[in-house]
């Protein structure tokens, strides 16, 4: 059983969709969705600096784009029920699940971009109210670093599992974190994100996103749609597009959704571009599964036959 899944922020790097836009029909597809959202995902995919794109308004939408070009380009999207090619199961990670949306087909393409814009610029906006961040935290136990962490008023924003869980706050408590690891944590990773994702930080980003929502007519997932919020399959649009919604403000349970997978039976897992973090992931947690990070269109050969083995 193969699952499909899409990373989160901080997954982007300077020039990366470059090759893609080589692909047949896909510097088209950009440059209309670039004019639907009114951003040139193409110049930010393509030409601009690492911290241009730190920006959340860009970093959000260009990850979705990146995500639905490289899925589109493998040939069986979009993706239905136990269609050949298509994966038995979706999961994104934070803004990924909007890109799991549009692979589900609880919206389509041009929906997801448009939410994942306004998703961006609200929580930009929620950002700019206070000096916040996110740290990685490597190693440690979870039962011991998440108290550590809600000591110094941090929140556990992100339970990766494999023993990573991410800490969000202001600038003050990461600094506070630095200085006073919780026990086994070997090392603390500033990520390139631009405010405390996940967290009471983002509250205003929820009162926006649910009015863009509520112009949304979303459908019923066509594969399984695991939820990052719990790790449950969730089976109406209805309600992903509410987990969507309250999702900004609320812990990723990365940790839960691959318990998910494992209990679904996943035998591979393949990660859209631009991938690599969430595999990673995986070979921590997941021994025996095979993995594939879709980075550039060379891998797209490679990724075509994990599908034909395990689909």
């Amino acid at each position: 059983m193969l699952v499909l899944v899409a990373p989160g922020q901080g997954a982007q790097t300077p020039g990366f969709l470059t090759p893609w836009l080589d692909l047949p029909g896909a510097a088209d597809r950009v440059a209309a969705w670039s004019d639907a959202i009114g951003l040139d995902l193409a110049h930010y995919g393509t030409q601009a600096d690492a911290d241009a794109i730190r920006d959340t308004a860009v970093a959000q939408p260009l990850l979705v784009a990146a995500g639905i070009l490289s899925a589109a380009a493998l040939g069986a999207y979009p993706f239905a029920a136990d269609a050949a090619g298509s994966p038995g199961a979706v999961a994104g990670h934070s803004v990924g699940e909007i890109t799991a949306a549009s692979f589900a087909g609880v919206l389509d393409d041009e929906a997801a971009l448009a939410l994942v814009r306004k998703r961006g610029l609200a929580m930009a906006d929620a950002a700019a109210i206070t000096a916040t961040g996110m740290s990685a935290l490597l190693g440690g136990d979870p039962e011991t670093t998440v108290p550590h962490l809600e000591k110094l008023g941090l929140t556990p924003a992100n339970v990766n599992g494999g023993g990573q869980i991410v800490a969000a706050g202001t600038l003050e408590q990461l600094a506070a974190l630095d200085a006073d690891k919780p026990e086994g944590v070997r090392r603390v990773v500033p990520l390139k994100v631009a405010g405390a994702f996940h967290t009471h930080h983002m509250a205003p980003a929820v009162d926006a996103l649910a009015k863009a929502a509520a112009d949304l007519t979303p459908a019923d997932p066509k594969v399984t749609y695991v939820s990052n919020k719990d790790g449950k399959a969730v089976a109406t649009g209805a309600e992903v597009l509410e987990r969507l919604v309250g999702q900004v403000a609320n812990p990723v349970r990365w940790d839960l959704c691959m318990e998910t997978f494992q209990e679904l039976g996943v035998t591979a897992l393949l990660e859209v571009c631009p991938g690599g973090t969430l595999t990673g992931l995986a070979k921590r947690v997941l021994p025996g599964v095979k993995t594939l990070a879709l980075k550039t269109p060379d891998d797209l050969d490679a990724a075509r036959e994990l599908i034909a083995e395990h689909s």
